[in-house]
This record gives structure tokens, C-alpha cells and sequence, in this order.
């Protein structure tokens, strides 16, 4: 299972029906959380993310981004935690993110690592990939992708009854791209049992930026952008200003990428109530698209599991 809920969804301030940004993805059990604007902990109770977590991503930091993780290091430390916490961020990271853990707990109860990234850096896990993004937001400022391995192709059960290959540990060894014996004397081969690789999936978190190509290139195929669609195209000059995006330039982005569902988030306030004015001007480019919201979940399914089901209101 991998899904993504959207924790704050307001640009610079938050508001009444919007926190600031935070959003966390699980998969399979485990969490991560990209971005920690003002009051993610409570966010993240309300919309029940458990505070398992381990690792924290910081897009940049400007204030609505990281505030939050003084009182989220507080709480998890005043709830007795002693397992290790990373935080990772764009250069800049250990400057910032140190005064602010310090300042939340004088001494928290576990350790915490500051790690700096930069675009091109790469964090290999067992069945993914944190790929760092280079974006366009003024000073030191990334995205982040959260891409899987290829997974094995599909094993053919029937065909290995046919060969009279037992179910059982050969059955996994053959999956695995293993030639097995068999006891009369049969050394049985993956290549007709076992289909093509299959691609993994790809999540793509722009960060605030203002529509660049590394985003297209990063996001080229995705099943997942959430991209910054912080003003309307009546502000694209206000938007140019302040290295953010438009909702429209936000889709010509996920146009241009092909990717297979576009999520737009850090609204101004003044779409607070309703980006429905964002999604509409969004879909005169590209037609899969929806306005997050705080609270909206969104799962990921595998290409072959079929299109996700959440409705294209607002």
C-alpha cells in the first residue's frame, strides 16, 4: 500500500480550513514526512498518521515549512522516545534545523541527525529510492521523488505445474531469475515462466518552485505530482515575483511530464475555502487533476491494479 495525506495545504500562513505544508507518505507500514510547517503534529493527529516516523524531509525553509518541528521533537520527546530520528534538507539544514530541535526540548531523549542533500543525491533503500530534485525557489530549495525498484515479473504457476516443477522453494527461486533441477535430471529455466520486469511507481513532491524542466524531467512518467499551484493565472505575475506556480503553469508541467495524475497544493489564502477556481484553470491543460486538501488521502495503486478511484470533486 502506498498513499500519500496531505497534512497542511495552505501557503505562508496557515488558515482556518488549511495548515501549512506538510504531507506524509506511507508504504507498507512505514511513514515519511516531507515537510513540517506550524502544527503538523497536531495535523497529524487529527488525520491519524502515528508518530512511528523516522525520517523528515524539508523541502527548504522558509518558515511555513519546518516551525512545526519544534513542537513535533517536543511532544515524541516528552513521550519517552529513543529511537533515532533523520532530518534531511537542502544545504543550509544543519544551520537552520539545529537552533530549532534544541529549542523545542533543551536536550531531547533520542538522537537526532541533520543530514544535507542537494539535487542529484539519491537515498537507496531495499524497494525504492529518495531521489533530491533541483527546483527553482530562490535560494536552497529541492523536491523530492520517491521512486520504486522494478519488480519481478509474473510467475506462471500453471506452466510451472505443466513442468512438473513442485510449488514450493523452487517456485521462488525460479521468480528470482533462477534455473532449478528437478529430480529426474530436468534443469528447468526463469525464461518461460516468469514475464518482464515491472516498473515500480513514482511519487514526485515539487516543493515550492515556479514551473522548471528538472521537475518535468524528475516527474517524466509519474504516477503521482503534487506540484505548487499557489496563485491563479490572474496572479501568474505575482506567481513570477515570488518563484511559485500558477495552477496552470502546475498542469503544463504534468502535461509535459505525461505523468498519470496531478495534485495541486500550497494554495494563497485567498482560495482557502475553495481552489475550485484552480482546478477548473488546471484542467484547461491537463484533465486528471484535483485541489488537495488538509486530511485528503490519496493511494497509489500499481499500474495493473487499475486507476484510483478518488472522486474529481472541488
Amino acid at each position: 500500500m502506498l498513499s500519500l495525506i496531505f497534512l497542511g495545504t495552505s501557503a505562508a500562513r496557515p488558515t482556518v480550513e488549511r495548515s501549512v505544508s506538510s504531507i506524509a507518505i506511507t508504504r507498507d507500514g512505514e511513514t515519511l514526512l516531507f515537510d513540517c510547517g506550524e502544527g503538523t503534529q497536531r495535523q497529524m493527529m487529527r488525520h491519524g498518521v502515528g508518530f512511528s516516523l523516522s525520517e523528515i524531509f524539508f523541502t527548504h525553509f522558509h518558515a511555513d515549512h519546518y516551525l512545526g518541528v519544534i513542537g513535533l521533537i517536543r511532544t515524541l520527546a516528552l513521550q519517552g522516545r529513543t529511537e533515532p530520528m533523520v532530518c534531511y534538507g537542502p544545504p543550509g539544514a544543519k544551520r537552520v534545523l539545529g537552533p530549532a530541535i534544541n529549542l523545542g526540548f533543551e536536550r531531547p531523549t533520542f538522537p537526532i541527525r541533520v543530514r544535507e542533500l542537494k539535487p542529484g543525491d539519491r537515498l537507496v533503500r531495499e524497494e525504492y529510492a529518495i531521489e533530491v530534485i533541483a527546483v527553482e525557489h530562490g535560494g536552497a530549495a529541492v523536491g523530492y521523488a520517491l521512486r520504486e525498484h522494478e519488480r519481478l515479473g509474473r510467475f506462471n504457476p500453471e506452466r510451472a505445474s505443466e513442468l512438473g516443477v513442485p510449488e514450493g522453494p523452487l517456485w521462488g527461486k525460479l521468480h528470482r531469475g533462477e534455473s532449478v533441477s528437478l529430480p529426474d535430471g530436468r534443469v528447468i529455466g526463469p525464461e518461460d515462466l516468469v514475464g518482464p520486469g515491472r516498473p515500480g511507481r513514482l511519487i514526485v513532491l515539487s516543493g515550492d518552485t515556479k514551473p522548471c524542466e528538472s521537475v518535468v524531467a524528475a516527474a517524466f512518467g509519474a504516477d503521482l505530482l503534487v506540484h505548487d499551484a499557489t496563485f491563479g493565472d490572474d496572479e501568474k505575475d505575482r506567481a513570477r515575483e515570488t518563484d511559485h506556480s500558477t495552477a496552470v503553469e502546475a498542469a503544463q508541467v504534468a502535461l509535459a511530464a505525461r505523468v498519470k495524475r496531478l495534485v495541486l497544493t500550497h494554495f494563497s489564502a485567498r482560495y482557502s475555502s475553495s481552489a475550485k477556481v484552480l482546478v477548473e484553470q488546471a484542467r484547461s491543460v491537463f484533465s486528471n487533476v484535483v485541489a488537495a486538501k488538509d486530511g485528503l488521502e490519496i493511494a497509489v495503486p500499481f499500474v495493473e491494479e487499475g486507476p484510483a478511484t478518488q472522486p474529481l470533486e472541488q
